[in-house]
């Protein structure tokens, strides 16, 4: 009997602690274990009895590489509870700066964490002293995402300008038209950079997903819209939890999300992609286009590609933003907070961070005190998909050495950039004692 074990102790250039293990038994894949054992962190406890108005700022410590997903979640959701609509300069700024939060994040990806495997190098410094046009491309387009993160949030990590009803402050039209000249620039590193990596060697691995991803009557889909997939779901952010549980593994300490009806699915830039093409700005779909994806993409390692594409995008989308923002002339557009009354109920927020999906549930009581919250983030969502990608590409690649085989096992993972300490955030913890 042939026997092969696969093991990654330690997962290498991903957001947070996690491993992997693959057996082997006879050339088929006996058991495939996508190992998560980041701490729990709690937060959905610690939310429990606190103000509506901290979760935003206790969400957004969940992840310092998308907070804003956390903080827009928890507030829409709030709003939801509260039945309060905001104005339109308030929707614009929010989705300029979840603009910022997907470039700084993409572009991190992109050139630190992914790159490096298509070119042969165990890191972004050891590449850098081939290719320092590329690391330092990445660099300043990560810089200008930072950037407006900490114009309109406050600060680039955490932000801290974003509240229920709108922001504390707003930006006036000068602070945000000091953008433009360097979005400018991003849109043509952006669009080099999807030329580029088209020309990287790809796997083939075309899988049939089942996408998910929110979708919007008139734009590329952001901070609004409804859940919907490639095989027929159209529902309500509301209806989340009908359609969706979360579950526990032995291997895991982040809960593993599914579809009730279907298994596993993917959300992320290959379900945004996917499902709202379409609704791309002309500049973004001729660069997809140009680079071999007509519109759809089912190989995840072509994943990096489709980001880039959505650096485009959002470099454009923040241009027409500002340029929105700046018709109404100088100083603030409008009041930075609207008025709402504090009412018992249950509210949902879901938004699209840059890995996919980011679900908020949260019951308050009439003083406005929380009373329930449930948040479930895109990392919890993929993991069964990445396990199932797994045991895909070992079956089909199981010929390959097996220092080639383990690296292109970490690079399945790192397709879907897992935010590892994200997805911790819930445990179920059974203590069996003996007296």
């Amino acid at each position: 009997m042939s026997r092969k074990t696969i093991k990654v102790n330690y997962l290498a250039r991903v957001e947070g602690e996690g491993a992997l293990y693959v057996k082997v038994r006879d050339n088929k894949v006996k058991e495939v274990q996508f190992k998560i054992f980041e701490p729990p962190r709690f937060f959905e406890a610690f939310l429990r009895g606190r103000k509506y108005s901290e979760a935003p700022d206790i969400t957004a410590r969940i992840c310092g590489i998308c907070p804003i997903a956390y903080m827009l979640g928890a507030i829409q959701a709030m709003e939801n509870a509260f039945g309060l609509q905001v104005p339109s300069s308030i929707r614009l700024l929010r989705r300029l700066i979840y603009c910022g939060e997907w470039m700084e994040s993409h572009s991190l990806h992109i050139f630190m964490l992914h790159a490096p495997d298509f070119l042969g190098y165990d890191s972004a410094i050891a590449m850098a002293k081939d290719y320092p046009e590329l690391v330092q491309r990445g660099l300043r387009l990560k810089k200008i995402g930072n950037h407006i993160l900490s114009l309109i949030g406050g600060r680039e990590v955490h932000p801290i300008n974003l509240r229920v009803g709108g922001f504390y402050k707003l930006p006036t039209a000068s602070e945000l038209r000091s953008l433009v000249d360097d979005l400018n620039w991003a849109c043509e590193a952006a669009e080099a950079t999807v030329q580029w990596l088209a020309t990287l060697p790809f796997p083939d691995f075309e899988q049939d997903y089942e996408f998910v991803a929110l979708h919007h009557p008139t734009d590329y889909a952001i901070t609004e819209g409804q859940l919907v997939s490639n095989r027929g779901l159209e529902i309500p952010i509301s209806a989340f939890l009908d359609h969706f549980e979360e579950r526990q593994v032995p291997h895991s300490t982040a809960l593993q999300a599914v579809l009730k009806a279907g298994g596993h699915y993917l959300v992320g830039p290959l379900a945004r992609f996917n499902l709202n093409f379409e609704q791309l700005t002309p500049r973004a779909k001729a660069a997809a286009q140009a680079a071999g994806l007509p519109g759809t993409c089912r190989n995840p390692f072509k994943s990096i590609i489709v980001r880039s594409i959505e650096v485009l995008f959002a470099a454009e989308e923040a241009l027409r933003l500002i340029e929105t923002y700046d018709q109404q002339g100088e100083g603030p557009i409008a009041q930075p907070v609207v008025d709402y009354t504090v009412q018992a109920g249950t509210g949902h927020g879901c938004t699209e961070a840059p890995r996919g999906i980011c679900y908020h549930r949260y019951c308050v009581d009439a003083q406005g005190d929380i009373l329930d919250a449930r948040i479930t983030p895109p990392t919890s969502q993929n993991q069964s998909m990445i396990e199932a990608d797994l045991w895909q590409f070992v079956d089909r690649y199981l010929d390959l050495p097996d220092d080639q085989l383990r690296l292109q096992c970490e690079q399945v993972i790192r397709n879907y950039d897992p935010c590892i300490s994200c997805s911790t955030h819930f445990l179920k913890l059974e203590v069996d004692r003996e007296n």
